[in-house]
């Protein structure tokens, strides 16, 4: 709680310390009597409001926030609305003369003060107003500032109400058109290792990680001692993992996750098991889940399946240094290749590498259908050589592979990457 003095309480303030000055430099006992009463004003309104706040306190109201939408893509605006409500008659006298504010952090306000519509009723206070995201992650809303003058109007206490509540951003994403299910549909059974069917079986093949076990055959399972699953459309469509690095720099870490995350959609929304694995460790309330990436979401699990893989970018922090993401980047390969599933799709998300992280990258495409967008910042020309030597080492590794710039489209990398597919 903060008390202090408006204009007019410093002004009645001032007024009564000159006369009571005057009053004693003269004599005269009139001057001395007003500049008491000036003065006691102003006191009297402060001891009056610290003996109210101790007696009354913060009851009497309750304060709620909505954010709409929210979770929020980055760059996207969300509206806020706040209800203050009375509960008793002492919330509702106090309700009466308060004035109200709202703090954000500077990714949800851009540093500007917030422009607010209040609406109000004799027991409950509304307040509205958008804000503009500018950053993914989690951002502070809140909590409500109010503001209280007394009576006469000298004395304005502020203080907040409510508790401070979270934004979760999103990356900013873009639709990508889907892949060819020539390229990503049925793999060839060669190269998964899979039983060639009798006649009787000749629509059924290897159950795989991320097959929906409804459309498991268990009659031939049985028969043939190994899961099987009817082979069409969706059955047969490949899981799918994206993975990137977390470079240094902000600005290239965002592009790069917005890439990794619109891709990732772009799968998920052609009907394949995708899992998002970012090369570095990430903090905060969802950093045991990011760490978790193991696990495909799918596309029949509806929008929230949407939400699962967006949920994962959320804590995801930039590295400090250029040797701490190249383990980063070494760690998340050596865990995608021990829990790959067979024939699965690997697209890669990475700036230029080591040939550490070359021979890594190259022994997963060994038993994966590697796709890769090799990132330049566009800053250094070493920048550019290091991302095309990087792309070649890929590439006669039997990579697909699409060169890109920091800051480039995402649909344009998107579709550089398919058409080096065909």
């Amino acid at each position: 709680m903060r008390r202090r003095p408006t204009a007019r309480g410093w002004a009645l303030a001032a007024a009564g310390a000159v006369a009571l000055q005057a009053g004693i430099g003269l004599g005269s006992l009139d001057l001395v009597r007003i500049g008491i009463l000036l003065l006691a004003v102003p006191v009297t309104a402060f001891v009056a409001e610290i003996a109210l706040d101790a007696v009354r306190g913060r009851r009497g109201l309750e304060v709620r926030r909505e954010v709409t939408p929210d979770p929020v893509h980055a760059g996207q605006d969300a509206d806020v609305r706040v209800d203050i409500v009375a509960t008793d008659r002492a919330g509702r006298a106090r309700l009466a003369g308060l004035r109200f504010s709202e703090q954000a952090a500077v990714e949800l306000s851009g540093g500007r003060a917030l422009r607010a519509r209040v609406a109000r009723r004799a027991d409950h206070a509304t307040v509205r107003y958008p804000v503009r995201t500018s950053e993914r992650g989690r951002w502070p809303l809140g909590p409500l500032v109010v503001t209280r003058t007394d009576t006469f109007g000298v004395v304005r206490s502020r203080t907040t109400l409510g508790a401070e509540s979270q934004v979760a951003v999103w990356p900013a994403v873009v639709a990508l058109p889907a892949p060819s299910d020539v390229l990503v549909g049925e793999p060839d059974r060669v190269a998964l290792g899979a039983r060639t069917p009798s006649t009787d079986d000749a629509n059924l093949r290897d159950y795989r990680e991320g097959d929906d076990l409804r459309r498991v055959h268990w009659r031939s399972s049985a028969r043939r001692g190994t899961m099987l699953v009817r082979s069409d459309e969706r059955a047969g469509m490949r899981p799918v993992s994206v993975l990137h690095d977390l470079p240094v720099r902000t600005a290239t870490t965002e592009w790069t996750i917005s890439l990794a995350a619109s891709i990732a959609l772009a799968m998920l929304d052609s009907g394949h098991p995708v899992r998002l694995a970012a090369a570095g460790p990430p903090v905060g309330p969802g950093a045991d889940a990011a760490r978790g990436w193991g696990s495909y979401v799918h596309a029949r699990q509806g929008p929230e399946s949407r939400a699962a893989l967006l949920d994962l970018t959320l804590d995801l922090v930039p590295a400090r240094t250029s040797t701490e993401a190249e383990v980063a980047l070494l760690d998340a390969v050596r865990m995608l290749d021990t829990s790959q599933a067979a024939g699965e799709i690997v697209v890669a998300v990475v700036g230029p590498l080591s040939p550490a992280g070359c021979g890594a990258l190259a022994h997963v495409g060994d038993s994966a259908q590697g796709w890769a967008v090799v990132r330049a910042d566009g800053r250094h020309a070493s920048d550019a050589r290091d991302a095309q030597h990087t792309a070649t080492v890929l590439r006669r590794s039997g990579w697909r592979v699409a060169q890109a710039t920091t800051g480039e489209s995402l649909a344009e990398c998107w579709l550089r990457l398919l058409g080096s597919a065909r």
